[in-house]
């Protein structure tokens, strides 16, 4: 470890859920093992220095307990959140701040040495190889140890204080019983931010607002005295999002091509978002992707003459068939028009095996 000097990690940008890109550091295989090593010999001795209200990146803890710890602090009338954005988070770690509460922990000043050179490792981008004087950026087995090394200083602050909080990597909210305790608590703890961890409270994106208006690792809940969780709009924005490329026609692929296609990755969100209560917005989102599926069919078939007689096979009368193959509406319009949902109703996409939202998301709340 004392002579060892990491390589440069590469740069590679990828797209946020919700708009912008994040900046990864991927470091080199052989750096990726070391990084993994070391992770196995220091998770054991700084697990138990964590708080109990630190749920990301930790063994045995997860989101969905976040958001359910969540739900009973606005339960318990907890009825404002003050929603802490920190600015550029990973890529703005003080490396200073945060060795010196490593070696609080950790006695070994090799290991402690060759943490310092991960951090400082420069990043590569388009040859050039650019020095790094703070942050631990995202893609290496490391960073996110370290960031709940830093950010148990928040924990342990805002414990000290008695608050009710959920913090999830560096995504942290803290509930509150009125708007001027908030904006009290706002205030004094991005002071502590900036003043003892060196970190910037992005200002734009932070706020006190009730929990309904805002959302917590992509769940809102609803508004009323017991609070159910929700898909939050902006998770539901970002989905369709992600989902658009899958459904264009230009794909040039068959209905059943595309139904494979969508099925993993509508299984993966219903079941991250399968504690959600409120349902009608994802019975929307079913809806949605059926009409977007019936559209690339009325595409596909083009002419009057083919949409009139695959119409009529499909179980429309003659004198129908023919009048939807020529209403001269858009596509998108016939996709959503009775003849479409009449043609291809819900069944006949459970017959192509197409994944329900909804349907998967009850069917994993009834498991025991």
């Amino acid at each position: 470890a004392g002579d060892y000097h990491p390589q440069p990690v590469r740069r590679v940008s990828i797209p946020k859920p919700q708009g912008g890109e994040r900046i990864l550091g991927i470091p080199t295989v052989q750096d990726r093992l070391i990084q993994q090593a070391l992770h196995q010999v220091l998770s054991p001795i700084l697990e138990p220095t964590f708080s109990d209200h630190s749920y990301g990146f930790r063994p045995g803890r997860s989101a969905h307990q976040a958001v359910k710890v969540m739900q009973q602090y606005i339960n318990d009338g907890h009825r404002w959140v003050v929603d802490l954005d920190l600015a550029q988070f990973f890529d703005r770690v003080n490396h200073d701040v945060l060795m010196s509460l490593l070696a609080r922990r950790i006695t070994d000043r090799r290991i402690l040495t060759l943490i310092r050179r991960y951090l400082r490792a420069g990043m590569l981008d388009g040859g050039l190889v650019s020095p790094r004087r703070e942050g631990t950026p995202q893609g290496g087995p490391l960073s996110p140890l370290l960031s709940n090394v830093l950010l148990t200083e928040l924990d342990r602050e805002l414990e000290r204080r008695g608050h009710r909080f959920c913090r999830y990597a560096d995504d942290c909210n803290i509930y509150v019983r009125s708007r001027r305790a908030g904006e009290r608590v706002m205030a004094s703890v991005t002071h502590f931010l900036e003043r003892e961890l060196r970190l910037k409270v992005n200002t734009d994106k932070s706020a006190v607002d009730r929990p309904w208006r805002r959302s917590f690792l992509g769940y809102s809940v609803t508004w009323h005295k017991q609070a159910r969780l929700r898909v939050a709009p902006k998770s539901v924005k970002a989905f369709t999002a992600k989902l658009r490329p899958l459904l264009k026609r230009s794909r040039g692929q068959s209905l059943n091509a595309t139904i494979r296609s969508l099925n993993p990755v509508l299984r993966g969100w219903a079941n991250y978002y399968r504690l959600t209560a409120s349902k009608r917005s994802v019975e929307a989102l079913d809806g949605w992707i059926r009409r977007r599926l019936r559209l690339i069919l009325w595409q596909q078939w083009k002419r009057p003459y083919t949409r009139a007689r695959n119409l009529m096979r499909l179980g429309l009368t003659e004198q129908r068939a023919w009048m939807s193959a020529t209403n001269g509406r858009g596509p998108w319009w016939n996709s959503g028009a009775s003849h479409m949902n009449a043609a291809l109703p819900k069944r006949v996409f459970n017959g192509l095996s197409l994944v329900s939202l909804l349907d998967t998301m009850v069917r994993l709340q009834c498991r025991p």
